[in-house]
C-alpha cells in the first residue's frame, strides 16, 4: 500500500509542478543599433584610433599605473563590497535550506517516564521508549520546488548585485581619480597664474611709483591676484576632499592614505562600436533584475499551490519496555506507517489575496526590469553623445585658449609700451585663465563620459 502511495505521489509531483508553475515574460529585446553610434564612429575616425576589444578591466585603456594599483586595492578593501559578498553567502544558505526542505526528515528520541494511576493497586510503573521517526512532505503541486527555484533566482541576483556594486565602485573610483587629477592641474594652472599676476602687480606698482600708471591700475592688479589666490585655495580643497573619498573607497582612513601629485590627465581611449545586445548581456544590474523577475513568478506558483491539498508520508519505529536492560529486543519492537492529506476548506479569501498579491508583485518587478533596461540604453546613448560632443568641444576650447594666450601677449606688450590701460591686461588675463579652466573641465568631462560608457558595457561578472 505504501509503495502505491509513493508511486502515486511521484506521478502527482510531475503533474503538479506544471499546474502551479508560471513562466516569467521573455527577456527585454535590444534594438538593432544605438541611435548615437554614428556620432561615436565619426569621433573615433577623427582620432584615427585603432578599434580594440574592451577588456573587463576597462580602466586599463587609460594606461595609468596609479589608477590600476588603486583598482586592485579597491576590490580587497572596500567595505560595501564586503557587505555585498556577505549577502551572497546568506542567499546561498537560503538556497541550501530550500533544497533540504524537499528531502525526508529523520529524528530519533529516547524517553523515560514513571507514573502511577490512582486506584489500580499496582503501584508506580516505568516506561522507556527508543524510537525513530521519518517524514516526507510530497511536493504534489510544486510548492517546494518553486520555493527552491525562487531561492536560486535570488541567489543569482545577489551574485549579480555584488558584480554591479563592484562595477559602480570601480567606476566611482576611476571618476574620483580623474577629478582629483583635474583639481591638481587646476592648482598648477592657478599657481602659474598667481605667479604671473604677482609679476604684473610688481610691474604696475613700479609704474605707479614712477607716475606712469594710476592707482586704479594697481588696485585692479591687487584684486586680480587675490582672486586667483582664493581660487587656488579652493582647488586645493577639492583635491584634498577627492583624495579623502578615494581613501574611503579603498577601506582606509583618510589620515593613513595619500596619492603623489602628478597634475596630468590621461588621454581618453577610443571605444569600439558596440551593440545594445552586448550591453544587455553584460550588465550585472540588468541580470540581477531579470533573476528577480524569475523569483517573483516562482512566488506565484508557491501561492497557487496553496489551493491544492498537501500530502505527507510518515514512518515510526522503535522499542518500548519498562526496563532499560532489555529495551532493544524483538518483543519490544513497534512500528507504524501512514500518510495524511490536508486541504483548507475556508480561509476567508486569504489564498486568493495571496495569489493576487504575488501576481501584482511580479508585475512590479517586471516593470522595474523593463525600466532598468531602458535606463541602461539611455545611459549608453547619453555617453556616446557626450563623448563625441565633448571631443569637439575640447578641440574648439584648445583653439580658444591659443587665441586668448596670443591676445594676452599682445596686450602685455602694449601695456609695457603705455598704449593701453591695465584694465585691458586684466581682461586678457582673465580670458586666458577662463579658457584654460574651461579646457580642463571639458577634458575631465570627456574622461567621465568614456569611463561611464566603458563601465556600462565592459563589466566583469559571472552568473551563478
Amino acid at each position: 500500500m505504501l509503495l502505491r502511495l509513493t508511486l502515486l505521489a511521484s506521478a502527482l509531483v510531475l503533474c503538479g509542478c506544471a499546474i502551479t508553475k508560471v513562466e516569467p515574460p521573455a527577456a527585454a529585446a535590444a534594438p538593432a543599433q544605438f541611435k548615437e553610434t554614428g556620432l561615436w564612429q565619426r569621433g573615433a575616425a577623427r582620432q584615427e584610433a585603432v578599434q580594440e576589444t574592451v577588456p573587463d578591466a576597462w580602466w586599463l585603456l587609460f594606461k595609468d599605473p596609479v589608477l590600476e594599483d588603486l583598482q586592485q586595492r579597491l576590490v580587497v578593501g572596500n567595505e560595501n563590497l564586503k557587505a555585498s559578498a556577505a549577502q551572497v553567502a546568506s542567499a546561498r544558505a537560503v538556497v541550501d535550506a530550500s533544497r533540504t526542505a524537499m528531502l525526508p526528515t529523520l529524528s530519533a528520541g529516547l524517553s523515560g517516564t514513571r507514573s502511577d494511576a490512582a486506584g489500580n493497586g499496582s503501584g508506580p510503573a516505568n516506561s522507556l521508549s527508543l524510537s525513530a521517526t521519518a517524514g516526507w512532505e510530497v511536493d504534489l503541486w510544486g510548492r517546494l520546488s518553486q520555493a527552491s527555484s525562487a531561492a536560486q533566482s535570488n541567489y543569482q541576483a545577489s551574485n549579480n548585485d555584488l558584480a554591479a556594486a563592484r562595477l559602480s565602485a570601480q567606476a566611482l573610483l576611476t571618476q574620483s581619480y580623474f577629478s582629483m587629477r583635474a583639481a591638481e592641474m587646476q592648482q598648477a594652472l592657478l599657481e602659474r597664474s598667481v605667479a604671473a599676476y604677482q609679476r604684473s602687480l610688481e610691474l604696475t606698482e613700479a609704474r605707479y611709483k614712477g607716475g606712469v600708471a594710476s592707482r586704479s591700475d594697481m588696485l585692479q592688479a591687487q584684486t586680480q591676484l587675490r582672486n586667483a589666490q582664493s581660487q587656488l585655495i579652493d582647488a586645493g580643497t577639492q583635491r584634498g576632499q577627492l583624495e579623502h573619498a578615494i581613501a574611503v573607497l579603498l577601506g582606509q582612513p583618510p589620515s593613513a592614505f595619500s596619492i603623489a601629485r602628478s597634475a596630468a590627465l590621461p588621454v581618453p581611449p577610443a571605444v569600439p562600436e558596440l551593440l545594445p545586445s552586448t550591453l544587455l548581456q553584460r550588465r550585472p544590474d540588468i541580470a540581477a533584475s531579470q533573476r528577480r523577475v524569475a523569483s517573483a513568478y516562482a512566488q506565484i506558483g508557491i501561492a497557487d499551490a496553496a489551493f491544492f491539498p498537501s500530502l505527507s508520508l510518515s514512518a515510526n519505529a522503535g522499542y518500548r519496555n519498562s526496563s532499560l536492560s532489555d529495551l532493544v529486543s524483538a518483543p519490544n519492537l513497534f512500528w507504524s506507517l501512514g500518510s495524511s492529506a490536508a486541504q483548507a476548506i475556508f480561509d476567508g479569501g486569504q489564498r486568493r489575496q495571496a495569489s493576487a498579491q504575488a501576481r501584482a508583485s511580479a508585475e512590479v518587478v517586471s516593470a522595474n526590469y523593463r525600466q532598468l533596461v531602458l535606463t541602461a540604453l539611455q545611459e549608453v546613448e547619453d555617453n556616446l553623445l557626450l563623448a563625441d560632443q565633448l571631443q569637439q568641444q575640447t578641440k574648439l576650447q584648445e583653439e580658444a585658449l591659443a587665441a586668448a594666450q596670443r591676445n594676452l601677449e599682445i596686450v602685455m606688450d602694449q601695456y609695457r609700451a603705455g598704449t593701453v590701460s591695465y584694465l585691458n591686461v586684466v581682461t586678457a588675463q582673465n580670458a586666458a585663465l577662463t579658457s584654460e579652466i574651461s579646457l580642463l573641465n571639458a577634458r575631465n568631462r570627456q574622461l567621465a563620459a568614456v569611463n561611464l560608457l566603458l563601465k556600462n558595457i565592459a563589466g566583469r561578472w559571472t552568473p551563478a
